[in-house]
């Protein structure tokens, strides 16, 4: 985005949106280069557009409306790339309809409150619920109650399969699936379908708090770290991101996006990830609203809260088949794997192993520098970006050893005290913990957050090891190590 001339296309944006910044992202020193974005990059700014990018600086959260000609074009080239988000409105007015489909199973209480906030927010709507096969007519006697159009299977064939069966009987442009343990909230749906004015943008989901009538320790664990909760800040979901893929807990997505089986049947959890890494794919943007938000059901019960967590990691070597290598649970820079290798060495001696380390990082950041040089952006950049990245390896490693890796991770903890490799392991792994709770304050003491913190990460991981031993995808388990030149 150096090239002025590439500064007057028309922005998908509709006029009069406002736009703001990401909270992340980095504005060097004039504007002339903006770190951040999803992925996170360096992305040089032209001339004519810096000013535009120092006001949005300037503008914080509030953000700014970006006006006709350069302006525009700067946000029609960021907004794709994660660099600024469009503002919430909760006063969108579109004759763009929207069809909702709640696939059920069971649980009839559930689908009753759905419904019932459903109908409470928006009256008309068309609601199609499909019974995937519950052992009662409670269900459809609850749909029925509600105005509901019903669907059943005979058969149980799963969330994916209900959905495409709801979404046979759509007519509307945006289709909006719902579980039945979710209810919205008043003013949901406004904050999501305005992103739809922007013809890019294929699917957005809401943020999903959960809910429970318990104080008991695993719902307080809940109210801070949900599964489904995608955290407070909008959200581009792209390979590569900050936010790597959406629950379709609650999902609104464009019709015409859509192939005539949108989910995968095959797939009895994992389906929604793979539908929206399907469509980023294919050039669409998926978004993430906070703005909006939708309540979920907490499981009350250790063990079904820990089989969820399982059953969620089982999907991983099924995805691996669709997305190969997309899943791999860490991405290292062998540069930056010297480097902590050779300051956790004692050979030939502990000073001379830090100084090779210290050696390496310094030539990685020189060699960088001059790339950056040769793409007129200021070398300057380079430590800051060779930090960076360090640091969330360093992070990423701790997620690996958590989760994919975790009997490794805890015999490390172990072995902390008499290990300089098991006290890295240990500090990768629960700074990040630590961090979390200073951060978030939950209503729970950090040995008891960190304690279900671990065991969460460690059942994933558990379904992960499982699905690749079932199915025979090593590849699930194994990093992927980026050699100079950007080979893998």
């Amino acid at each position: 985005m150096g090239d002025d001339e590439q500064l007057t296309s028309s922005a998908g944006l509709p006029a009069g949106r406002a736009v703001a910044l990401d909270e992340r992202v980095r504005i060097w020193r004039d504007a002339s280069v903006v770190l951040g974005g999803a992925p996170w990059g360096i992305v040089r700014i032209a001339a004519a557009a810096r000013p535009f990018v120092g006001h949005l600086k300037h503008a914080g959260v509030a953000g700014l409306v970006p006006s006709p000609g350069v302006e525009r074009a700067v946000v029609d080239m960021l907004l794709p790339r994660g660099i600024v988000h469009p503002r919430p409105t909760r006063d969108h007015h579109s004759d763009t309809a929207v069809d909702v489909v709640v696939p059920a199973f069971e649980r009839p209480d559930l689908l009753d409150e759905c419904l019932a906030a459903l109908r409470a927010a928006s009256p008309e709507m068309h609601i199609i619920v499909v019974d995937d096969a519950s052992t009662s007519a409670a269900v459809g006697d609850v749909a029925c109650r509600h105005g509901a159009t019903l669907l059943r299977h005979p058969v149980n064939r799963g969330p994916a399969a209900a959905r495409n069966t709801g979404l046979d009987a759509v007519t509307a442009p945006i289709v909006a699936f719902v579980d039945a343990d979710c209810s919205v909230t008043p003013g949901w749906l406004d904050p999501l379908v305005a992103h739809f004015d922007d013809p890019r943008v294929a699917a957005v989901a809401p943020r999903i708090r959960p809910r429970s009538k318990s104080a008991d320790m695993l719902p307080r664990y809940e109210f801070t770290r949900s599964a489904l909760d995608m955290g407070p800040r909008p959200e581009l979901m792209a390979r590569g991101a900050p936010l790597g893929y959406l629950p379709s807990a609650t999902l609104l997505i464009r019709r015409n996006a859509l192939a005539p089986l949108a989910f995968d049947e095959s797939l009895r959890v994992g389906e929604d990830v793979d539908l929206v890494w399907r469509l980023s794919d294919a050039g669409w943007m998926v978004r993430y609203e906070p703005a909006s938000v939708v309540t979920h059901e907490i499981r009350p019960q250790l063990f079904d809260w820990a089989r969820r967590h399982f059953d969620y990691g089982t999907s991983a070597a099924p995805l691996d088949v669709r997305h190969p290598r997309r899943l791999a649970p860490a991405r290292w820079s062998v540069w930056n794997l010297a480097v902590i290798l050779l300051l956790l060495a004692r050979w030939p001696a502990r000073g001379l192993s830090a100084a090779a380390g210290l050696g390496v990082a310094g030539l990685s950041t020189g060699l960088l520098a001059r790339k950056l040089r040769a793409s007129s952006v200021s070398p300057a950049v380079a430590p800051l970006v060779v930090g960076r990245g360090l640091l969330a390896e360093t992070a990423a490693t701790g997620h690996l050893l958590r989760r994919e890796w975790w009997p490794l991770g805890w015999l490390a903890l172990a072995a902390a005290p008499r290990s300089r490799f098991g006290r890295f392991a240990a500090a990768a792994m629960l700074i990040p913990l630590a961090r979390e709770w200073f951060t978030r304050r939950p209503r729970l003491d950090p040995a008891r957050y960190v304690a279900l913190r671990l065991i969460e990460d460690a059942a994933y991981g558990s379904g992960v090891i499982a699905s690749a031993i079932a199915d025979k995808r090593p590849g699930v388990l194994l990093p992927l190590v980026r050699m100079p030149g950007g080979r893998r």
